[in-house]
């Protein structure tokens, strides 16, 4: 199983990016996804979270209302778009997929992770 995630990069403040979470190996139709990042110097933090038929979104309050959360699932991929980007979004983001049972909001509630990719919001 592996989650592939791309669509880093470095952006202005204000700008926008969408990142893209491609699954192979098995199908994640069944579970929830989610974006978790990590600042330099700081702990890995929950961003966003899809449950299966993206009935639910789940967000940080830190980027609700400027970040979406989405799936599909005939590609078996998780995006988030994010706009109106800020200095304090620039981390490594990483997708996560197959939810034990506890918080989406937690990270070790995930079984499977992505490599991450890096984001950079200048100001």
């Amino acid at each position: 199983v592996q989650l592939q995630a791309s669509g880093g990069g470095l952006v202005q403040a204000g700008g926008s990016l969408k990142l893209s979470c491609a699954a192979s190996g098995r199908t994640f139709s069944n579970d929830y996804m989610g974006w978790f990042r990590q600042a330099p110097g700081k702990d890995r933090e929950f961003v966003a979270a899809i449950s299966p038929g993206s009935i639910s979104t789940y967000y940080a309050d830190s980027v609700k209302g400027r970040f979406a959360i989405s799936r599909d699932g005939a590609k078996n991929t998780v995006y988030l778009q994010m706009n109106t980007l800020k200095s304090e979004d620039t981390a490594v983001y990483y997708c996560a997929a197959g939810v034990r049972s506890g918080s989406i909001r937690n990270e070790k509630t995930y079984n499977y992770w992505g490599q991450g990719t890096l984001v950079t919001v200048s100001s």
